[in-house]
């Protein structure tokens, strides 16, 4: 091609753009259109988008499954202790001395379990009367009980209380050491010398509690009425039975030989997919080792 044509050729390929002069692209060069590049953009944040939903998605998946795992493991290791605990109630028993109790060269109060669950009312009346579990005992009860347990053997006994305290759902633990003279537990630590030791406690919830509860899990609270937490089995002549209805003298305190525990723990914060509170029921059952009957 002359050099004439070349000429013609480069002015046919210049643009005028906002009064400037443009040389077009020739063919075969490298590049992306505007078109193009704001197609790949708009891809790029969609999968971007797309990606970042699913992250935040499983994050409040990973918290919600971590605060079920935390209230779980709570639990658990709640249950476990009160049934170690009255696995443990009753020892070393009054028989198992030389010497009677509270005599010359006995084992005093301190020294002993007078029995691995304690009672009220008449727990220091002599002779002692217990009462009638589920009828006329003020403890044990549904959301509480003393044991006398020895926590390190050899040791001097101490009185342990559970229940779940006043006007709250914290199920509260405290250990009393068993003074050398005999007391009335029940009416000598309160509920404010326990402890916190399980949160979210919900067996004995409010009314609009147990409804909210039960709107999400209908079987949870069978009737809409409170679960108890302590349900007490007795021994009788015709076998285990539920204390409250073996009647005197069999469904006394003395007379127990399990206790079944079912702890329903809700969750502190409210699941950020479904905006419930998660609910767990756990259920374990005790043998009473050392009764005296």
């Amino acid at each position: 091609m002359t050099a004439a044509g070349n000429t013609i050729a480069k002015r046919r390929s210049q643009k005028r753009f906002g009064g400037r002069t443009v040389l077009g692209a020739q063919h075969g060069d490298g590049g992306f259109t505007l078109l193009e590049m704001m197609v790949s953009m708009g891809i790029f944040l969609l999968i971007c988008g797309s990606a970042f939903t699913l992250l935040g998605v499983s994050q409040r998946r990973y918290q919600s499954e971590s605060q079920v795992l935390n209230s779980f493991q709570e639990a658990r290791l709640g249950l476990d202790q009160m049934m170690r605990d009255i696995s443990d109630a009753g020892y070393p028993p009054p028989n198992q001395f030389e010497n009677p109790p509270n005599t010359t060269n006995g084992p005093n109060y301190s020294q002993y379990a007078d029995t691995p669950v304690t009672w009220n009312p008449n727990y220091t009346s002599s002779p002692q009367v217990p009462c009638w579990i589920g009828n006329t005992c003020n403890t044990p009860g549904p959301y509480g009980l003393f044991l006398e347990v020895t926590p390190q053997v050899p040791g001097l006994v101490s009185f342990i209380r559970y229940t779940i305290m006043d006007g709250t759902t914290t199920l509260g633990r405290g250990v009393f050491p068993k003074p050398t003279s005999i007391v009335d537990p029940y009416a000598t630590y309160p509920d404010s010398l326990l402890v916190p030791f399980v949160q979210n406690v919900m067996n004995y919830a409010s009314p609009a509690q147990i409804a909210q509860i039960n709107a999400v899990y209908p079987n949870m609270f069978p009737g809409g009425n409170p679960v108890p937490m302590f349900t007490y089995t007795c021994a009788t002549p015709t076998g285990p039975q539920d204390c409250s209805t073996a009647g005197l003298p069999y469904g006394t305190p003395m007379n127990i030989r399990s206790i079944t525990i079912t702890l329903i723990v809700q969750t502190p914060t409210p699941d950020p997919q479904t905006g419930q509170r998660r609910v767990v029921e756990l259920t374990g059952r005790a043998s009473v080792m050392n009764s005296f009957q």
